[in-house]
């Protein structure tokens, strides 16, 4: 490549549209932020509409609802605002102090989100009045010692704003009639709940500002949210044996390696989002809002089980959403020495993503689920690599003068010139004379990988044709 051939580079550099730089910067503020701001959780028995409301607050559909009582099974936070005013909403499932098995657990979430919270919003169906089940619940309220509100929810009309006052019965204060379905008196509810909210919010453990999000992403049953609560240490995540046990995501501070991380646990996903129904198809469309909000996504495998077309379409959709990946492949104290060979075979025949970090864990046993921290951090400095535009051109012409592109049609493309105006993901734009084919452009993404690394991070190839300039 001659000197005329970048003389007029910056005639090129001005068509740089479209690619913005990330850093992180705004989401460490937010985190910084959110440590200060005070938590409203939302509590009540299954199906009165907890999750309704929680959408109805938030202005958008953000928690997964559906008819059917149950939906809601892990405690799950948003940032939400009234009046200016900033606060953390944390949407729980059904609340039955006297629920058994699964239904216990989650029930178990629902109280340490009271433990957490500065407010509670107690929902009750006011069509139904106050259950035993709801008595149950306000002697644990008492206890706690933490402001109550009282939400007589499903008040749509007079009908139900006489419904509501027989709930004055359980001592808790006045029940604040509401319609989450149609936004009748929670402008009134949030007014209430902020008379009470306490100036400074409870203490909470000091955060580090900004941490790193880490996206757990996978089919059903393959150990996410099991592996959220050995990385957390605790059961931060409902978890049975039965496949979709996780709707919303549920995002947890995790402190691993001397960092803090932000874990996001996902519900599997089990088809494509087009074939899903019901809840599962909003619970799809939260894991994919959760793998664009992660920095890195930490996709779970089977390891005891043959890789499948899921799997695959999974990795795919992270390398696609330009997320820096790696693959855990769990439940590996399950794994024979003939599944192990017949694993290798599988991932060289099928998986194209040689360049992810892989750690093999058992997320039953805890078994090197630490070496989790350096993969992730690989992936990271792979997904934030920036090549000076020097030292990116001398690679380039290296590579154009010992492998050029293929003659096609009499003419035989050439880069002119290359920059990289993009990190997390690295995006790279090819200045050329003509079109450079896919094969071609994985090659230069190949050497890339030799030349500079980017281990654990997809890499974005453009390609800018040159226009031939009219002659004055």
């Amino acid at each position: 490549m001659s000197n005329e051939e970048y003389g007029r580079v910056e005639d090129y550099v001005d068509d740089l549209d479209g690619f913005e730089e990330f850093d992180g910067t705004a989401f460490e503020a937010e985190d910084e932020a959110a440590e200060n701001v005070p938590v409203v959780a939302v509590v009540g028995r299954p199906n009165v509409g907890k999750s309704t409301l929680v959408n109805r607050i938030l202005g958008r559909r953000e928690a997964v609802v559906e008819d059917l009582p149950g939906v809601t099974r892990d405690r799950v936070a948003y940032d939400a605002d009234w009046r200016g005013r900033r606060f953390t909403l944390v949407d729980t499932g059904g609340w039955d102090p006297e629920a058994k098995g699964f239904m216990a657990r989650v029930s178990a979430q629902a109280e340490l989100a009271v433990d957490a919270a500065d407010v509670v919003l107690f929902v009750l169906d006011a069509t139904v009045g106050a259950t035993d089940v709801d008595e149950a619940v306000v002697k644990i309220l008492r206890r706690s010692g933490k402001p109550v509100v009282v939400a007589a929810n499903k008040a749509d009309d007079h009908r139900g704003e006489a419904d509501a006052t027989a709930l004055w019965s359980l001592g808790l204060g006045e029940p604040l009639a509401v319609s989450a379905m149609h936004g009748r008196g929670t402008g009134d509810l949030l007014d209430a709940v902020f008379e009470v909210l306490p100036e400074a919010p409870a203490e909470r453990e000091p955060g580090t500002g900004g941490p790193r999000r880490i996206a757990l992403v996978g089919k059903p049953n393959v150990g996410k949210s099991s592996l959220l609560n050995r990385l957390a240490g605790q059961e931060r995540v409902v978890v049975d044996s039965v496949a979709g046990t996780t709707v919303d995501p549920v995002d947890e501070l995790v402190e691993l390696g001397g960092k803090t991380w932000r874990f996001i646990d996902t519900a599997g996903i089990r088809r494509r989002v087009r074939e899903a129904s019901g809840h599962e198809y909003y619970a799809s469309l939260r894991t994919s809002a959760a793998i664009d909000r992660a920095e890195v996504a930490v996709v779970l495998l089977d390891a005891s089980q043959p890789l499948s077309e899921q799997d695959l379409r999974i990795i795919t959709t992270v390398v696609e959403a330009g997320r820096g990946l790696v693959l855990a492949f769990n439940k590996w104290d399950l794994v024979d020495e003939d599944r192990r060979l017949r694993l290798e075979k599988e991932l060289d025949r099928q998986v194209r993503v040689q360049w992810a970090p892989r750690v093999n864990v058992s997320a039953r046993t805890g078994w090197h689920v630490d070496r989790l921290v350096r993969a992730m951090e690989t992936s990271l400095a792979g997904w934030q690599t920036r090549i000076p535009t020097g030292q990116l051109n001398a690679f380039l012409g290296r590579l154009v003068a010992s492998h050029p592109h293929p003659v096609r049609g009499g003419k035989q493309p050439r880069i002119l010139f290359g920059t990289q105006p993009q990190t997390s993901p690295p995006k790279f734009l090819l200045f050329t004379t003509g079109f450079i084919e896919a094969s071609y452009r994985r090659f230069v993404e190949r050497r890339l990988r030799e030349e500079f690394g980017f281990a654990g991070s997809p890499i974005m190839i453009s390609v800018k044709v040159r226009e031939k300039r009219k002659k004055s």
